[in-house]
């Protein structure tokens, strides 16, 4: 774990965030949350990051009011998942104050995730190489020849 200090707390910190900020917006972002999860948790880990207490989710699910764990990095704070000593140590801070932002941090997604993977040494899945797929032919339609052109067209010289 002490090669990992070689990133520096506010630079951890601003990846987080920018993490965060694309997770919000991206179509499928489970895998930016777990590496937002992930990081936190080791910054905790290593008493780099601060639990603060407990606030009303802003985005209940199903209906069903919960709490999210919220934590200092730093000079940014995150919400995170709780866990049930969360709930018997830390205090419940209420709802979300709607004022506070996050200092604005100016960093790119891809950036931000080399810095992430770094610290918590995560290496992706090797992806299976992608089929090429077959042009699909029916045999009820076959086409013609009407409509068809050249491309590039020819020069024709009259």
């Amino acid at each position: 774990m002490t090669e990992n200090y070689t990133v520096s707390l506010n630079d951890l910190a601003r990846a987080i965030y920018t993490v965060n900020r694309h997770a919000k917006t991206a179509p499928d972002p489970k895998h930016l949350y777990f590496i937002k999860k992930e990081t936190i948790q080791r910054l905790l880990k290593e008493n780099r990051a601060k639990k603060i207490g407990l606030h009303f989710s802003e985005h209940p699910k199903l209906s069903n009011q919960h709490s999210t764990l919220l934590v200092q990095v730093d000079e940014y704070y995150f919400h995170i998942p709780p866990t049930k000593e969360d709930f018997q140590d830390l205090k419940h801070l209420g709802q979300l104050d709607q004022n506070f932002r996050n200092p604005q941090a100016k960093m790119s997604l891809s950036q931000a995730k080399k810095i992430i993977y770094q610290y918590i040494d995560w290496k992706p899945a090797n992806k299976k190489p992608n089929k090429t797929r077959q042009q699909y032919t029916s045999s009820y339609f076959t086409p013609s020849s009407l409509g068809k052109m050249e491309w590039p067209p020819r020069k024709t010289f009259r």
